[in-house]
């Protein structure tokens, strides 16, 4: 008959390995939990709003009440049903909406602009394939009512001049409520969403509409901002808007030869930077940009579709900011624009997210420590930790 003492050395060896085993569950959940979660809190914590300074009192700030915040974003590309693998749509679309919700949470931004190619396959979309993505898209950008949403139109959206239908525009401007020659006016801030597919003056169709949409609110803002006469008869009936210069949101970049004077840990790579950008494809064509500045005469012109940071400036005096892509799927270091703007002024300031490469040397870091735990564990380390030690001591004698 067995004793007590025995059956309870026989559970020791039993309890030893749970032990262990429970040890290595709460690692490997730590070191999930911290990739996956807890990094975007760790990174995004860092980014801190500009301060823009009053122009009354250029010594000064503008109170918090007075400034609008504001996020930019650009090419999210949320993979489709032809080509976008389900894995890495699982990846890719953890990745932006952990990043989109995390710096909501603590950024607290009054708007979150997204400058096109909100989508992969919108220019292929079957009306279901559209339906779903739409969903998908709705659940990761996700706000809450104090934050507004504005997304502007890109060429992956609605395809490329070629492939563009006044179907197609239509949809989209149906789920994100997205006219182009759109005015948004915020705090005083003008704001004008540009569907730069359209600008291609040929004349077609969505082309026409759109010009003709950009040239009545060039008026308006051109009347806004001067003090109208009796004898101007165009600004009459015209619409009070601030008198503020306003700032051309749209996902083409204005006319520029290459990425060749871009700087900058997320600018292109310098195998690409000389390559020569075609008009109308990789950029608005010269007349377009040309149109668009004489039109609105911008202070600041945000722009994505290259997937790499530029900052330009044009006729000597207006920047313009090319915004990275927001997707893993198309760059190491993903980022957004955090924008502080009043009326008359505006700083911004780049907030880069968790870089891929980081988090898959933790991964790897991680797995090589573990399994030098379990070769521990099973004592297969323990003849050659032995022949080392043996070695250590002869030399030290």
């Amino acid at each position: 008959m067995l004793s007590s003492t025995s059956i309870v050395s026989k559970n020791q060896p039993l309890k030893k390995r749970l032990c262990f085993l429970l040890k290595l569950v709460c690692f490997v959940s730590s070191i999930f939990i911290f990739c996956e979660f807890l990094i975007y809190y760790v990174v995004i914590f860092h980014c801190q709003w500009p301060e823009v300074k009053s122009g009354a009192d250029m010594g000064g700030t503008q109170t918090s009440a007075s400034v609008l915040k504001a996020m930019i974003l650009a090419d999210t590309h949320l993979l489709g049903e032809i080509k976008g693998h389900w894995l890495d749509k699982l990846r890719r679309e953890w990745q932006m909406e952990r990043s989109f919700q995390t710096a909501l949470w603590l950024l607290q931004p009054d708007i979150v602009f997204i400058l096109g190619d909100v989508f992969d396959e919108g220019k292929w979309s079957s009306p279901q394939a559209w339906a779903d993505d739409v969903r998908r898209f709705q659940k990761m950008f996700r706000h809450p009512v104090s934050t507004e949403l504005v997304v502007v139109v890109g060429n992956h959206d609605v395809g490329f001049h070629y492939e563009m239908t006044t179907y197609k525009v239509n949809r989209f401007e149906k789920v994100f409520n997205f006219t182009s020659g759109k005015l948004i006016t915020r705090k005083g801030v003008n704001f004008v969403l540009v569907n730069s597919v359209a600008m291609e003056g040929d004349g077609c169709a969505p082309c026409r509409a759109s010009e003709a949409k950009l040239e009545a609110l060039s008026l308006t803002l051109n009347c806004s901002q001067q003090k109208p006469t009796r004898s101007d008869k165009r600004c009459r009936g015209v619409q009070e808007v601030p008198p503020s210069e306003p700032i051309l949101l749209q996902h083409y970049p204005l006319y520029r030869k290459s990425d060749a004077e871009c700087s900058g840990e997320d600018s292109a790579p310098p195998a690409e930077k000389n390559i020569p950008f075609k008009e109308k494809y990789d950029v608005l064509s010269r007349e377009a940009s040309q149109k668009l500045m004489w039109w609105f005469h911008p202070r600041l012109v945000l722009s994505g579709h290259t997937h790499s940071a530029c900052e330009v400036l044009h006729a000597g005096k207006v920047p313009e900011i090319s915004v990275p892509s927001f997707s893993w799927r198309n760059r190491n270091n993903p980022s957004f624009i955090m924008g502080s703007i009043t009326p008359t002024d505006f700083s911004l300031h780049k907030c880069f997210l968790p870089q891929e490469s980081g988090v898959l040397t933790t991964y790897c870091a991680a797995a090589g420590l573990l399994a030098i735990l379990l070769l521990a564990h099973a004592q297969l380390l323990t003849a050659p930790f032995y022949f080392a030690q043996r070695l250590i001591s002869k030399h030290k004698a």
